[in-house]
């Protein structure tokens, strides 16, 4: 027996594409040189989507769906799918065919390289403005200043990781608040990349809101740098040399102290204001601390296709 691909995917509300997506990827798992299994995770779909997945389940053995209980969101369906797969290699990536299904053979090809982790890192995204291309890019400089780890510039979460890999994300980062693209770059292993092209997508609109990835990237930043919570040393010592400069100042001009009153209340309520920056972002890291704290499952699965029982 060959080895083994587990491709798993993440569903959304994407009953316009589902049957569209399994039968160009079937087509391109069919002439590999590996076996195959789908992993289709529908994340508290509210359309037919499931209908689709339990349709194609009964079609195809080698289909396999796990259905939440309700919307985990995009990463805890990833982390199912890992949770379940069975392959010697599992590739994770959307439905909305923005990750290309003619890329499976290559990735294949740098596992049989001896590759146990292939990042795929867009060159181009079809899909949004040049908006949101422009904040993927700011987003990607500033977390790789502020972390101690490096990240490969618009990766993103179409990856494949090795059984071995797996393993170790299935048993060690378990995190509530997570950033399973930025597990999957430190956790180390001989690692490399592969670029791509994301089209447009095939159906649909897009899940995240500019609300949610601003959410989505400030969760990162907490999640892998503590230099925010170094920001009040850095104001502190600002706040000393602004004092400074304002008691020379008043020595100079004591005679004239009046005239400082608009200083002194711009210096207030700039060090006031730095304060409450302070303060909001100890508050997101206690918030997250306090996530964590509460231990409660990152998904709930409620019903499963050709997987058996997983309880």
């Amino acid at each position: 027996m060959g080895k083994l691909l587990s491709v798993v995917v993440s569903v959304y509300n994407e009953e316009e594409v589902l049957e569209r997506f399994y039968q160009e990827t079937r087509a391109v798992v069919d002439n590999m040189p590996w076996d195959h299994e789908f992993l289709f995770v529908n994340d508290g779909s509210t359309d037919r989507s499931l209908e689709i997945l339990k349709s194609l389940a009964g079609r195809d053995p080698h289909v396999r769906v796990i259905s939440f209980s309700r919307n985990f969101g995009h990463e805890a369906a990833m982390i199912a799918g890992l949770d379940h797969s069975s392959g010697d290699a599992i590739v994770c990536m959307d439905a909305d065919l923005q990750h290309p299904p003619s890329c499976l053979p290559q990735i294949a090809g740098k596992f049989d390289e001896g590759y146990e982790v292939v990042s795929m890192v867009r060159t181009k995204n079809e899909s949004v403005g040049w908006f949101k291309n422009l904040c993927s890019a700011g987003f990607y400089k500033v977390i790789n200043v502020m972390s101690d780890v490096k990240f490969e510039s618009n990766a993103s979460d179409f990856f494949g990781v090795s059984s071995r890999v797996a393993k170790v994300l299935k048993k060690n980062y378990r995190e509530r608040v997570r950033f399973l693209r930025g597990y999957v770059q430190n956790v180390g292993f001989s690692k490399t990349t592969i670029q791509y092209e994301a089209g447009a997508r095939a159906a649909g609109k897009s899940k995240y809101s500019l609300r949610k990835l601003f959410r989505f990237s400030v969760n990162t930043i907490v999640c892998f740098s503590n230099l925010p919570l170094k920001l009040g040393i850095y104001a502190g010592a600002l706040a000393a040399c602004l004092g400074v400069v304002v008691m020379i100042y008043t020595l100079l001009t004591r005679n004239g102290a009046p005239s400082g009153y608009a200083t002194i209340v711009v210096l207030i309520c700039f060090m006031f204001a730095i304060l409450f920056v302070i303060v909001g972002i100890i508050g997101e890291y206690i918030a997250i601390l306090f996530t964590e704290l509460k231990d409660r499952p990152i998904y709930i699965v409620e019903e499963t296709e050709n997987l058996g029982n997983i309880w």
